[in-house]
């Protein structure tokens, strides 16, 4: 546990969340290190650590949930009072594409926008939060967030990336697993709240059926697995669930750890902590050790520092960020 505590607070520091350093926030990252300080109180009930998560979730709408310092535009994307009702902003260094401008592939990685995946994360750490706290804003929160994520769904298709106003797709294609996650996403929403997301759940439920679920990417297998897991908390759709399992599992047969990208293999770890809970895929369990292990031994980043202090911290201890009761 210290080695993960000390993971989480050299990134507080760095990214200015208990520091007076520029504050760098990041959705997908923050996401997941909401769900750790969750964790750090949930198990010791020091107060500090409720404390930061609320501090992070705070500020990444105060900063994310508003227009970025250089743009013309200025405010909050939706209102101080539900700053997620327009969804919020990805955090990358540079501002979005404008519609006039030609699109850059090489380029789009570095550039501002909403994905939709990351969207899903946050709407996950919300309720935790609001499982944690027991105060309702957090859950009004996610459901905003859910319900103006809909956008991204268009004409039995969903856009990959889309612009910070939610205007218009910076990014046409479809995410491979952005349907099952968000089906799963919305369903974790609904065992909270009465809000009708049905018609949403309906079109994601259609564009299940297109996508192939099998990816030899680590990370996505990996998600894969929280999904299904997310599936078993909720007691429902067993058969959705083995259908998940086993595109893991067929992923699982051409993944190859490279070492190169700490984050996607940590996201693999995660998932296989999934699969530890549900007795499943046990012929990989070993590979846990062995991302930790390595990335451990190995955590002398230059590059993605944030991403992967963070996710090998949630890999190290992932309870937090997979329980969703």
């Amino acid at each position: 546990m210290s080695i993960v505590k000390e993971l989480m607070m050299k990134f507080s520091e760095d990214t200015g969340l208990t520091s007076n350093k520029p504050q760098r926030r990041y959705l997908w990252t923050d996401g997941f290190a909401v769900c750790n300080f969750l964790g750090f109180y949930q198990v010791s009930n020091e107060s500090n650590y409720k404390d930061l998560a609320i501090q992070l979730v705070d500020q990444v709408h105060r900063i994310l949930g508003k227009h970025r310092e250089d743009d013309e535009r200025s405010g909050w994307l939706g209102s101080k009072d539900h700053p997620t009702e327009k969804g919020l902003r990805i955090g990358k260094p540079l501002n979005e594409r404008k519609p006039h401008e030609p699109f850059n592939p090489n380029l789009e990685w570095e550039r501002d926008g909403q994905y939709f995946h990351y969207l899903t994360k946050w709407m996950h750490s919300l309720i935790r939060v609001y499982q944690v706290v027991k105060e309702e804003k957090y859950l009004t929160w996610a459901v905003d967030l859910a319900e103006a994520s809909t956008v991204f769904i268009s004409n039995n298709r969903m856009f990959w990336k889309m612009s910070i106003d939610l205007s218009y797709p910076l990014v046409p294609s479809m995410g491979q697993h952005d349907p099952v996650d968000g089906y799963i996403t919305f369903k974790e929403i609904q065992t909270f709240t009465d809000v009708d997301l049905g018609v949403a759940l309906t079109k994601l439920e259609k564009l299940i059926p297109q996508i192939n679920l099998v990816t030899n990417d680590p990370l996505g297998i990996g998600g894969l697995l929280f999904d299904a897991y997310r599936l078993e908390q909720m007691n429902i759709e067993s058969e959705r669930k083995q259908v998940l399992i086993n595109a893991a599992q067929k992923g699982l047969e051409y993944c190859r750890l490279s070492h190169i990208l700490a984050f996607r293999e940590l996201g693999l770890a995660i998932g296989l902590q999934a699969a530890k809970k549900m007795s499943v895929l046990e012929d990989y369990w070993s590979l846990i050790d062995e991302i930790n292990n390595y990335w451990l031994q190995n955590s002398n980043w230059t590059e993605h520092v944030d991403i992967n202090r963070v996710m090998l911290a949630t890999s190290v201890t992932p309870d937090s960020f997979l329980s969703i009761s």
